[in-house]
């Protein structure tokens, strides 16, 4: 079945289920998997019931439906998935083999949205489908990862990235240690691929820190999933992310990072201290973004061999690193 409504007592609007596609829950070659599902498309009133004002700006309505302006989608890499667990969820488009891990599962389209009953509704897919993203049922390991694909209707990919560079800075140092690993580590000043930086950088952009692609933006640095908990912080910082940067393209950094630190410190578990380092490496990344030079806070993480000292800031050359 496609995405319904249904009415159950109290409970009202659009409702998740599996289509008729019986290799959702097969197994496929990389690539081969089915196509995935629009499912950020036909949200009723009861779904929206309760948003702000602030919040409806990222929706559109036709005909009475309600479409999701951003959508997001996650790769769940595993080396091993649990036994009976594969099977058509209504979170997966489907599952395929992956050369560098060992399986990966991907979501279909989903509407990336505000705190309310439609959120609600895609967190329940996520703890439906949790014998596939928890680590206790289906292993990972580091040479896993957890690409998230984002998208905004009627801009491109590098339109995107255009409205979001200058905020990433949280992103890279959530998984800094990932821009040491080879399939992620390219263009890590998010330049567009044709400048001088890129090419001094002399990386390829197939394994980029994150790819402009025709109509979406795919984040290919953030680790692999390990929970469901997990998946929804990542689902709540993107949100944050592209709501900031879309609708408030002038706003501060320091903005930015209060609407987004009761996310870190929940990743965190409460740690003041890590949840501050992560908060105050973000600002250096995001020094290093905009004057397209490496600073010192963020050289051990993007440049342990030196070969990008033409690219440092002039209190790095003065070191001598």
């Amino acid at each position: 079945m496609e995405n319904t409504t249904f009415n159950t007592g109290k409970i009202e609007g659009i409702r998740y289920e599996n289509d008729d596609n019986s290799m959702r829950g097969t197994v496929t070659r990389y690539h081969r998997k089915p196509l995935p599902r629009e499912l950020f498309k036909g949200a009723k009133t009861q779904d929206i019931a309760g948003l702000k004002s602030p919040a409806k700006r990222n929706l559109i309505e036709r005909d009475g439906d309600y479409s999701s302006k951003f959508t997001i989608g996650f790769e769940v890499e595993k080396t091993r998935l649990h036994r009976g667990a594969v099977k058509p969820y209504p979170l997966f488009c489907g599952f395929e083999t992956d050369s560098s891990c060992g399986y990966e599962a991907v979501t279909n389209i989903l509407p990336l949205l505000p705190a309310g009953q439609w959120r609600t509704k895609v967190y329940s897919m996520m703890v439906d489908a949790k014998k596939i993203i928890e680590d206790d049922y289906s292993p990972s390991d580091t040479r896993c990862g957890g690409h998230i694909t984002v998208a905004v209707e009627g801009m491109t990919g590098q339109e995107l990235l255009d409205a979001v560079r200058k905020n990433c800075g949280i992103v890279l140092a959530l998984f800094r240690k990932r821009l040491s690993n080879y399939y992620t580590m390219r263009n890590f000043m998010l330049q567009d691929v044709n400048t001088e930086s890129v090419t001094h950088q002399n990386h390829t952009q197939k394994y980029a820190v994150v790819l402009a692609k025709y109509n979406c933006l795919e984040f290919r640095l953030p680790s692999r999933f390990q929970s469901v908990k997990q998946m929804m912080r990542r689902y709540e910082l993107f949100y944050e992310l592209l709501d900031f940067s879309i609708n408030k393209p002038n706003g501060s950094h320091t903005a930015f990072l209060k609407k987004v630190a009761p996310i870190i410190n929940s990743m965190y578990e409460g740690d003041a201290e890590k949840v501050e380092m992560i908060m105050d490496l973000s600002k250096d990344f995001r020094k290093m973004i905009t004057t397209k030079k490496i600073n010192g806070k963020v050289v051990e993480w993007v440049d342990r061999g030196g070969r990008f000292d033409h690219l440092y800031d002039s209190e790095l050359s003065r070191r001598g690193f």
